[in-house]
């Protein structure tokens, strides 16, 4: 290694929130991996040691005083090497910040400066911004270190400390996947070490928490905006890189056009600390580690269904997971994530045909679980319907059958499966799609019933294109969306067709257009005017709905929130 390079170790971890002890030995794990390496420096995602987002943890005094204690432990057994961890600092306020940890010491804290408030994050509510940028001299070598939101805005911090010198800016990063955010982050951020000729390192979370799926996808690129490392997507790793920070500032010396910015400049950026660093690496350097990113999109969305069901199962303490098998494509591509999440034997599925239940789909039904190798149990919900219907027969007089007999049937599944629940500790899985939650095509205490619901935010359209990645059945694949709750019942009786449906929906809700607008594309009028007034009537049933995994750039509940009560249309 020329004394110009870095030997870098970016820990790609899966915390979970307010584990502290749990997050902490997953740190100290990940820098005596670093040392073994022959890692000089280690970089951490944002808050890792209390996982994120840990939401109105922050507010309790005693737990910032717990994920400090970590912090000084941490530092205690740091040695020669230099580790940038994340972590909530209580001092005059609370701040977002990332620890620099070297020779049994805390040696610098910085503190985060663009501190997000759209979408999912909230952060505004417990934190204070910082003052700017810091930079950390390790020996010759000045690197910057910036939290996340600091760099998806253009300038400031990031720009200042290279300006002040830094050749490669750290960034720890909690950043929430919707489907194709991490080529984005890339393009993002190699604009970024373009424009400051400096190389930069991308360290993120991995993980499902709650709503949330991190995808990890930590990288390296270099003062041209090349990507040089890369981990994988949607998995633990250490990201091991020799990287070259002469080769900016030569870039630098050649490139005048950026002295004048240099010179007129004031950069607001303070040296937290100047370090003595560890012996340079001796060997081989590391292999070149560039993961191949998932293709289609497909694949990626489905790894990141898996990995969100599997934790939220394996971190709140599930051991086995239960959910209606209808014969229908939703219900069976929750089955399959749920089986590649879990594997076969922690997942049950439930045959329960009504009489107007076909012997297509409960013959596919039960096809499909044989085939994914799940134990699944079958109840016959007839008895159930006619004791309801004896039961109110009286009140109901002189009144025709009507969607309420619908919706009862619906809600007797809901109860078997909860019994379930109830009686062995399984987690119930529901199967609705966003298309459907959209519009209020659902339940209350039926279908709706459950403790998690995997594919919310997947619309329609999209789970067709799921299931067809996974391989579902064609006679699944292919059949006519149905309820079957009445003779002959057909989805698209109370729906536009679902390929109409979804281009209303992405319009509505992911783009917050209104009618004259969706109308203005092209889009039927009257299909345009039905579609907005079912979802703004479904806003109460989305309230009570189960969380599920965000995979959309408007999620319900995370990132769209409206008022139930509501006089505005359109």
């Amino acid at each position: 290694m020329s004394d110009r390079t870095l030997r870098l170790a970016l820990h790609q971890l899966n915390p979970t929130v307010g584990d502290l002890e749990g997050n902490e030995r997953k740190v100290r794990d990940g820098i005596a991996a670093a040392c073994a390496a022959g890692a000089q420096l280690s970089l951490f995602a944002e808050l890792v040691i209390t996982g994120y987002p840990p939401e109105d943890l922050l507010l309790k005094e005693h737990f910032l005083r717990d994920a400090r204690a970590a912090i000084d432990r941490l530092a205690a057994e740091s040695g020669e090497h230099v580790a940038v961890v994340g972590f909530p600092e209580r001092a005059e306020d609370v701040f977002n910040a990332a620890a620099v940890l070297s020779r049994g010491r805390l040696q610098a804290i910085y503190r985060k400066v663009l501190l997000p408030n759209y979408g999912v994050f909230d952060e505004q509510r417990y934190f204070q911004i910082g003052p700017g940028g810091g930079v950390v001299d390790v020996g010759d070598l000045r690197v910057g270190i910036t939290i996340c939101e600091d760099i998806w805005e253009p300038g400031p911090p990031a720009t200042d400390e290279a300006v002040a010198g830094a050749s490669l800016i750290l960034n720890l990063s909690a950043s929430p996947y919707h489907a194709g955010k991490g080529v984005e982050r890339e393009r993002m951020i190699a604009q970024r070490a373009r424009d400051s000729l400096a190389a930069y390192a991308f360290c993120a979370q991995v993980g499902g928490q709650d709503e949330l799926v991190f995808d990890g996808h930590s990288f390296v690129c270099d003062h041209t905006g090349e990507i040089v490392a890369r981990a994988a997507q949607f998995a633990e790793e250490m990201l091991v890189v020799d990287v070259d920070l002469g080769a900016g500032a030569k870039a630098r010396l050649r490139d005048t056009s950026h002295r004048p910015t240099v010179r007129r400049t004031a950069p607001q950026v303070v040296t937290l600390a100047r370090l003595e660093p560890a012996p340079p690496a001796t060997g081989a350097a590391p292999e070149r580690r560039v993961a191949p990113l998932l293709q289609p999109i497909e694949a990626e969305v489905y790894a990141a269904l898996v990995l969100g069901l599997r934790d939220y199962v394996e971190k709140n303490g599930f051991r086995h997971v239960v959910l209606g098998l209808s014969g229908g494509i939703d219900s069976a591509l929750v089955a399959a994530i749920a089986v590649d999440a879990l594997g076969a034997g922690r997942v049950t599925a439930v045959v329960m045909p009504s009489p107007y239940s076909s012997s297509g789909t409960q013959d596919d039904a039960r096809d499909l679980a044989r085939e994914l190798g799940i134990e699944c149990h079958e109840f016959s919900i007839a008895p159930a319907m006619e004791s309801y219907t004896e039961m109110l027969a009286a009140t109901f007089q002189g009144r025709e059958p009507d969607i309420t007999e619908e919706n009862l049937q619906a809600r007797i599944r809901g109860n078997l499966l909860m019994a379930l629940s109830n009686k062995f500790g399984w987690l119930v899985l529901t199967t609705g799609n966003k298309s459907e939650m959209s519009v209020g095509y659902s339940t209350l205490y039926g279908d709706l019933a459950g403790g998690f619901a995997v594919i919310k935010d997947c619309p329609k359209t999209l789970v067709y294109r799921l299931s067809e990645h996974r391989g579902l059945p064609r006679s699944i694949i292919d059949r006519p969306p149905s309820a079957e709750l009445r003779p002959d019942q057909r989805d698209e009786d109370s729906l536009p067709p679902y390929e109409l449906l979804d281009r209303i929906l992405e319009g509505y809700v992911e783009q917050d257009l209104g009618t004259e607008d969706l109308v203005g594309q092209g889009l039927p009028e009257a299909d345009v005017e039905r579609v907005i007034r079912l979802v703004d009537l479904a806003e109460y049933k989305r309230r009570q709905a189960p969380p599920g995994i965000k995979i959309t750039t408007r999620a319900f509940g995370r990132d769209r929130r409206m008022p139930i009560t509501n006089g505005y249309r359109g």
